[in-house]
């Protein structure tokens, strides 16, 4: 007999929210930070490495996975799971992000998008429909809908347009789905930054109904203070009862703001983008390890965390093998910033439970002003 997927929220302080999505694969602790796996791999991670760090569930991309091994092939070959080795949950999101990033290689309408693929040039049409098939493939615990996302700044005129087109694209996504126990179905509120269409968003999506809501549309260069503007008021506009998700989001301050205003979920690839190019995120800022000041640092990355990096290695050996272009640099310091990703959300969680999310807030920007960041 098949597991339901359901969530429960387990407490509340102001806005912020702790609880559980409960998913045949394992438990998801929310607010939850889903590491970003594109490629059916989390760049320089073992998957029981990202295990280690307190991740719950990993995010799978549908685009990536379609055009290279392709979701057919995953499936032959056991799906997502087995083929990259992950026995927890995995979101995948629907792929429309992706294709509207392509510009000039692709091409809109009502029924879905055609595209170039970027790897070899070759045609391919993605669908409400075409985007289940594929998720439904690949094995996904939590499918995303297939939405359209324009780029911000964009006039009224063309927001309006995108979100309507999505909440019919919404609808359809919800018929493919169909019945399928153990698996959940989010549905993506957009609207950009107005609050009207954000209303008019989430007012369809409850009318379809969805497992789970998201908010997309955002970090897509409108900045904080505006994203948070939006978080103001659009998480409030979406069910109680179900778990948000804010998508592609973000810097550890835009976390801990989100999470304040009603977010259960985000994802971002800046952890594990940071790693490979030399960056740490530490409780007090950010550590440009290729700064020269560090070659001759014995401490730790940061002495108050337990990742392997900070066990055992110094800034100083950090910084040589970053200069020598060694793998083993991205390998820990991508290590570490999961590591100090999760902490963080366990910080929030634990904060959160206990009703004083505000002290933790109040805490975690005083380190970061007291601490030493850097110049990346």
């Amino acid at each position: 007999m098949t597991v339901s997927s359901s969530f429960a929220l387990h407490a509340t302080d102001g806005l912020a929210r702790t609880g559980a999505i409960t998913t045949p694969r394992g438990t998801i602790r929310t607010p939850a930070f889903m590491p970003v796996g594109t490629a059916a791999t989390v760049k320089a991670m073992m998957p029981e490495s990202v295990a280690a760090t307190g991740a719950d569930i990993l995010l799978g991309n549908t685009y990536h996975l379609m055009l290279r091994p392709t979701a057919e092939r995953i499936d032959r070959l056991g799906g997502l799971h087995k083929f990259m080795n992950w026995s927890k949950p995995i979101l995948t999101d629907s792929g429309g992000f992706q294709v509207m990033s392509l510009a000039d290689l692709r091409k809109l309408t009502e029924t879905g998008v055609t595209f170039k693929s970027h790897i070899d040039g070759s045609r391919h049409e993605l669908t409400p429909e075409r985007s289940m098939e594929i998720q439904r493939l690949l094995g996904s615990d939590i499918v995303m809908c297939f939405d359209e996302c324009p780029a911000l700044p964009a006039d009224r005129d063309r927001i309006a347009e995108s979100m309507r087109l999505s909440m019919r694209w919404a609808e359809r996504s919800k018929d493919a789905f169909g019945d399928r126990p153990g698996h959940m179905l989010f549905g993506i509120q957009q609207g950009g930054l107005e609050q009207d269409f954000r209303e008019e968003s989430a007012e369809a999506l409850k009318a379809i109904g969805f497992d789970g809501y998201a908010i997309g549309g955002l970090a897509v260069g409108e900045g904080q203070e505006a994203m948070f503007g939006c978080l103001d008021f659009a998480p409030s506009q979406l069910p109680q009862d179900k778990p948000r998700y804010l998508m592609g989001v973000g810097k550890p301050d835009d976390i801990v703001g989100a999470v304040k205003r009603g977010v259960d979920m985000m994802d971002c690839v800046l952890p594990s983008r940071s790693g490979r190019t030399g960056q740490a995120w530490t409780r007090r800022g950010q550590v440009n390890i290729k700064n020269a000041r560090h070659q001759d640092d014995p401490r730790p990355l940061d002495e108050d965390c337990t990742c392997p990096a900070c066990r055992n290695y110094s800034r100083a050996y950090l910084h040589h093998v970053f200069r020598a272009q060694e793998m083993i640099s991205g390998m820990l310091l991508t290590w570490h910033n999961l590591h100090y990703y999760q902490e963080l959300m366990q910080g929030m969680r634990d904060a959160i439970a206990a009703g004083r999310f505000a002290d933790f807030e109040t805490q975690f920007h005083a380190q970061r002003a007291e601490g030493d960041i850097e110049p990346i």
